[in-house]
């Protein structure tokens, strides 16, 4: 009786519909939820496979410019029929072997030099992963929600004087070490890394300095007062430790850090991320006098490659010539603690040696209020980890696509090191002690 059913539905029943529902027997899961935070890792389990089956497994999202992203790595199902991210190797794809955040750091733009956009805390980052058979037909899917916001987290635009930003705060009593984000350059305001610290119990201003709401839309000049601004008003947050604050940069920003640290008073703890040791681009000024000069770059020395984007880690002038030292910032004159963080393959500039000149400087003064970390074969943009790898995008003072370095895996690798060791350099340095610090100028 029961072959005489299996013989009629195989004689009688679509092919398409027996494929659907030998296919509702895929279970694709993501543990512990399907809802996690941005910098929160996953495992990802398919059960009810065929034993051994091959399946390609895939990732998807839309950034907030429109730009697709994808990824894909083919697995092997084990006797049972199940996938394993976190234990089983892929055997071909976008990477190979066991990588269970694989499909999330390997996903590529579906145009050439785009980076992943994801500013605004208000809304997710949406990834919605499913595993196919060889031939190309779905089998499972499932959608992840990764959260630049924990829950209590609040977020307030900020628009006072002349600061422009957003600032998040914990949930809680308080008081919070509390972090000015200057990751000011390229246009506009970005939330995601603001909004991730404070969903690990900092309480974060996030400033921009041009390109935002009424904001200019260029600058030819940085006024190191905004900055100012900037600390006194975080430091004035009911819930904000106030013995100082802490700064974190990337890129040119690193130098205004330096350049905040060096010359403002209360700042406690600073984080220097692939920035340059002296004031690049744009003059700074301070009280209407320039206090450093622009170092600049020959854009002669560029070099070209076959994707059309171009290699700038030779075309910053030498800050250490005599005629360019007056852009270099006197980090010994910092109380506060410093540290420095350099990707060893940036394509960008050599963070590298400017992380190692700004060591000799350091030492030179006597001055030892600084630790140190470089990453091998990471590049210039190192983020909060779990986002699309990016090899290539426009830069902002250039105006051209360029390489910014990097291996995917090596560059992963070195941002989820360096997000807990963020956390623990602010949690070490940043005191909530009620103290006042007088001006150093």
């Amino acid at each position: 009786k029961l072959y005489s059913i299996v013989l009629l539905k195989v004689l009688f029943f679509p092919k398409k519909l027996i494929k659907a529902q030998m296919s509702n027997q895929v279970r694709l899961r993501l543990l512990p939820s399907a809802r996690c935070l941005f910098d929160e890792p996953i495992q990802l389990k398919v059960a009810g496979l065929r034993s051994k089956q091959v399946v390609t497994m895939r990732a998807r999202s839309t950034d907030e410019k429109g730009v697709v992203f994808s990824s894909s790595a083919t697995y092997r199902a084990d006797g049972s029929g199940e996938i394993d991210l976190s234990r089983d190797a892929s055997l071909s794809g976008n990477y190979v072997g066991v990588e269970p955040m694989g499909l999330l750091w390997s996903m590529r733009p579906d145009v050439l030099h785009k980076r992943f956009q994801k500013t605004n805390a208000l809304n997710p980052h949406v990834v919605n992963f499913s595993v196919h058979e060889e031939e190309g037909g779905m089998l499972a899917e499932v959608k992840n929600e990764r959260f630049l916001m924990g829950d209590g987290v609040s977020r307030v635009p900020v628009k006072q004087g002349n600061i422009r930003g957003v600032l998040f705060t914990p949930p809680g009593e308080g008081p919070f070490p509390a972090v000015l984000d200057l990751y000011t350059f390229g246009g506009g305001l970005s939330e995601k890394r603001a909004a991730l610290l404070a969903s690990r119990g900092f309480l974060v201003l996030t400033v921009a300095l041009y390109g935002h709401d009424d904001l200019p839309k260029n600058i030819k000049e940085v006024h190191l007062d905004y900055f100012e601004e900037c600390i006194k008003f975080l430091k004035n947050q009911d819930k904000a430790g106030s013995n100082g604050v802490g700064v974190i940069s990337l890129s040119k920003s690193g130098d205004l850090a330096l350049s905040v640290a060096s010359y403002l008073p209360g700042v406690q703890a600073v984080i220097w991320i692939n920035g340059c040791s002296a004031n690049v681009a744009f003059p700074l000024y301070y009280k209407n006098r320039q206090i450093l000069s622009a170092l600049k770059f020959d854009m002669n020395k560029v070099i070209s490659t076959e994707s059309g984007a171009l290699v700038t880690k030779y075309c910053m002038h030498d800050p250490l010539k005599e005629e360019n030292k007056a852009s270099l910032v006197p980090i010994e004159r910092a109380s506060g603690r410093f540290l420095f963080v350099a990707s060893e393959d940036d394509l960008n500039w050599d963070s590298k040696a400017y992380m190692n000149a700004m060591v000799d400087r350091l030492k030179r003064h006597g001055k030892e209020n600084f630790e140190s970390v470089s990453y091998p074969g990471a590049g210039h943009y190192l983020e909060p980890p779990f986002g699309p790898y990016c090899p290539s995008s426009f830069h902002a003072v250039t105006g051209v696509p360029v390489l910014w370095g990097g291996e995917p895996k090596a560059h992963t690798a070195a941002e989820v090191h360096l997000w807990r060791k963020i956390q623990e350099f602010f949690r070490t340095h940043l005191s909530c002690d009620k103290i006042k610090i007088k001006s150093k100028l």
